[in-house]
């Protein structure tokens, strides 16, 4: 169910615009608009309710008013718990992988709940107290991110327990046109991919809740909140509404466009730029020459990006306190940019000039303890096996296609602009 019924097919309201000139992109409009969160919280909808809410930090709307406070402060609800994602309800947690404790919020004086702890899904105890269950999480529009996930575990426990889940929708910071990236097959799933949808999906979180539920068998009792005045071509940055960073290693939109590519040297030794101010932008090894490097992948012509030689030492994470050389890709056309293609390039880049000293992560990664890190980043086998019998990233790339169309198709029965 969609909170003031479907949209598709609606002319969007859009309540202001200012036009912008952006150097490298000419003239674009930026356009406020409103949250899920904002006209849920406008509405009655939660009245007389008790209400536990999963955010963190980029829970905010347009006036950097955090979801919690909403709640708290709300004149009909009653907010009874908090629950966190990875990197946990107030994103302090730098590392991936590490797990979060539970606490209690002294501000708002409720539990706040880990969700990425001994538990991924909410038990019965930790719903005791809650009629609906408000989702409120900033996806970056990549199919590894765990949010997703949480979500999705979040409308398995609802249906269990009999609570209602109101998802609210935010925008795909990456736009919601592209689609791209090789698809999760059946027994790779993970907590980095649950559900066979693509590496770049093209859908908000809110579109995505349907599907899971809908197209994948969840079935809880499940209201989506819809934006009003996002469109699809949109990047974070028409939007008018203010960017908090989702988790520590996503501090821009700039990292999130070239994440859906970058996120697969998870998978290896090279360095992905953890540690550095410019996380998935930079990315280096310490047998790199920069120069050499960034020639030979300019020379690709791959589109609407190039590649500058780059140093950097990590703070922390792989290669930490040595210097790496490598590149920051730096996208010129965000519209032909292929980030997923972009990343098998850069792999096979990595690993042509590391002779003996490129390698493939070992296990475990993210709750999975057999199969490698790039088989569960890539959602199969198949893509390291490409790659290892030298097939070129343009053809791995149209190895794609048959299956995203596939997608495409299940995809629209669940847009909702």
């Amino acid at each position: 169910m969609v909170i003031d019924g479907p949209v598709v097919g609606v002319r969007l309201q859009l309540l202001t615009g200012v036009r912008d000139t952006v150097p490298g992109r000419g003239i674009i409009e930026r356009l406020t608009l409103r949250l899920g969160s904002e006209r849920l919280l406008d509405s009655s909808a939660l009245n007389d309710r008790r209400v536990g809410v999963v955010c963190n930090p980029a829970s905010v709307d347009r006036d950097l008013r955090h979801v919690a406070d909403r709640l708290f402060t709300h004149a009909g609800a009653r907010l009874t718990a908090i629950f966190g994602p990875q990197h946990g309800f107030r994103s302090d947690v730098q590392e991936n992988m590490i797990e979060t404790g539970h606490a209690a919020d002294d501000i708002r004086r409720v539990p706040v709940y880990s969700l990425y702890s001994e538990t991924r899904e909410p038990t019965a105890e930790m719903l005791r107290d809650i009629d609906a269950l408000v989702i409120d999480l900033q996806d970056v529009g990549t199919r590894i991110y765990t949010y997703i996930y949480t979500m999705a575990k979040c409308l398995v426990a609802a249906r269990k327990h009999g609570v209602r889940a109101i998802v609210c929708d935010r925008p795909n910071p990456i736009g919601g046109v592209a689609v791209e990236g090789p698809m999760l097959a059946k027994g790779f799933e993970s907590f980095v991919g649950l559900y066979p949808i693509p590496m770049r999906h093209g859908m908000t979180i809110g579109e995505l809740a349907r599907l899971f539920n809908e197209e994948f068998g969840i079935g809880a009792d499940l209201d989506v909140v819809s934006m009003q005045g996002w469109r699809r071509e949109m990047f974070f940055d028409a939007t008018g509404v203010p960017w908090v960073l989702p988790s520590p290693n996503i501090p821009t939109l700039d990292s999130a466009i070239v994440y859906p590519g970058t996120v697969l040297f998870e998978g290896t030794n090279v360095s992905e730029g953890r540690g550095t101010t410019r996380p998935f932008e930079l990315v280096g090894a310490p047998w790199i020459v920069g120069e050499h490097f960034a020639d030979a992948l300019n020379r690709l012509e791959l589109p609407g990006v190039r590649f500058r030689p780059a140093a950097f030492e990590p703070t922390f994470h792989k290669h930490a306190h040595t210097s790496c050389g490598g590149c920051q890709i730096h996208v010129l056309d965000r519209a032909t940019f292929r980030p997923v293609e972009t990343g098998v390039a850069l792999l096979e880049a990595f690993r042509a000039s590391g002779h003996d000293r490129f390698a493939w992560r070992n296990p475990p990664y993210e709750y999975e303890c057999e199969k490698l890190p790039i088989d569960i980043l890539a959602g199969s086998s198949e893509l390291r096996e490409q790659i290892e019998r030298g097939r070129s990233a343009r053809d791995i790339a149209q190895s794609w296609t048959e299956s995203v169309e596939a997608f495409l198709t299940v995809r629209r029965r669940f847009l909702l602009y």
